[in-house]
């Protein structure tokens, strides 16, 4: 059977950068998304591109038979998922990006959805994966998490809660799944430079001014991260976090303030 990568939210972005990476390296590609077209129109991309079997679902929340069909139609098409790459997720804005989730407001169906998708959800598509690897005594599951796992921002307690949840959740699952040959590890991203993030423009919270290495992702980096951690690169690594956000959870506050205090206080004496 040809080897693959299956690919949450694999259309655009950082999804679409992570099949890409592994066609490189001759992995058949496998990519959902909600929009089962786009997910086609990627895959077949991918696949004339780098002349590798690519296949896209359309996949959304709350049916496990969804999943449970979608590999088998993989098993019918002699493909073996090797590597799984969660990279779908509930961002956890509710309907205002820019308002977030605010605590005392939010409905709580909203904030279960989260919850939902980013970890019931993933468990779900692990766990059919999973049957598969342990066949082979081989498999890496790769989450695509979040740096505000550790450091949180405001009105998105459900979000960065869920990805806390993920990590606690990979860990587990490299206890139980060890035995079988199965990996699982993290990716912490910290801003990528999203369509959303470039549109912002001049309002952009984070970019590289913030950070130590003074930029922020592109979606390569977190492809390559991916890479890293969803093939034998990786052998000997499981149940741990790569995080990907130059330096900026390195550091208690960004060196900018400095700078920022220091012309306040010189206008102040004028």
């Amino acid at each position: 059977m040809s080897r693959a990568v299956f690919v949450t939210g694999g259309t655009v972005g950082s999804g679409y950068a992570i099949a890409e990476r592994f066609a490189k390296e001759g992995y058949s590609v496998v990519i959902t998304s909600r929009d089962g077209d786009r997910a086609e129109k990627a895959a077949k991309e991918i696949s004339e591109k780098y002349n590798v079997v690519g296949k896209g679902y359309a996949l959304d929340i709350r049916n496990e038979q969804r999943v449970i069909d979608i590999f088998n139609n993989i098993d019918a098409s002699g493909l073996f998922v090797e590597t799984v790459c969660l990279n779908s997720a509930d961002m956890g804005f509710g309907n205002d990006p820019a308002k977030g989730m605010p605590f005392f407001d939010v409905p709580l169906e909203e904030f279960q959805r989260v919850f939902e998708t980013n970890l019931v959800w993933n468990f779900t598509i692990v766990r059919q994966a999973a049957l598969r690897m342990r066949e082979k005594h081989k498999g890496a599951i790769v989450f695509i998490g979040s740096n505000t796992a550790y450091r949180a921002i405001p009105n998105r307690s459900a979000y960065c809660a869920s990805k806390g949840g993920i990590n606690a959740m990979s860990k587990a699952f490299a206890i139980d799944l060890g035995p079988y040959g199965i990996r699982s590890n993290v990716v912490l991203p910290g801003t990528i430079k999203t369509q959303r993030w470039h549109d912002m423009g001049s309002k952009q919270i984070v970019n590289g001014e913030l950070t130590p290495i003074g930029d922020i992702s592109d979606f390569e980096d977190i492809a390559n991260a991916a890479w890293y951690l969803g093939s034998d690169e990786s052998k000997n690594v499981t149940g741990t976090e790569l995080i990907v956000d130059g330096g900026m959870s390195s550091q208690l506050y960004p060196q900018i303030l400095n700078v920022l205090k220091r012309e306040r206080q010189e206008c102040t004496t004028i």
